[in-house]
């Protein structure tokens, strides 16, 4: 499966934007999808995570609240949500999906990613 992560952008803090992770290849349902992300000069971390089917959906503490991951296989497309938006939620943000059981927040886990989509959060 091939991903192309959109949606990012520059926004003030406590605003939001809605990422995108556009699927093609091989059928979407069959994945695990996850969101990461990497700021600057750090390692990259895991964000969050959903099922197959959408209906379990497990998120990084810092996000709970603010984040909404979900999809909708009959568009082979994944969101997040970002609603409150501090500057720390600046970084590069990837989708990745796990062809596994259970993919949880190991990147490792994950086989397929996409390329980054820039957040930048100002103050």
């Amino acid at each position: 499966v091939q991903l192309q992560a959109s949606g990012g952008g520059l926004v003030q803090a406590g605003g939001y934007l809605r990422l995108s992770c556009a699927a093609s290849g091989r059928t979407f349902s069959s994945y695990l999808l996850g969101w990461f992300r990497q700021a600057p000069g750090k390692e990259r971390e895991f964000v969050a995570t959903i099922s197959r089917s959408g209906g379990g959906t497990y998120y990084t503490d810092s996000v709970k609240g603010r984040f909404t991951i979900s999809r909708d296989n009959a568009k082979n497309t994944g969101y997040l949500q970002m609603n409150s938006l501090k500057p720390d939620d600046t970084a590069v943000y990837y989708c990745a999906a796990s062809r596994g059981v259970l993919a949880g927040t190991g990147q490792d886990n994950y086989h397929y990613w996409g390329q980054g989509t820039q957040v930048t959060v100002s103050s």
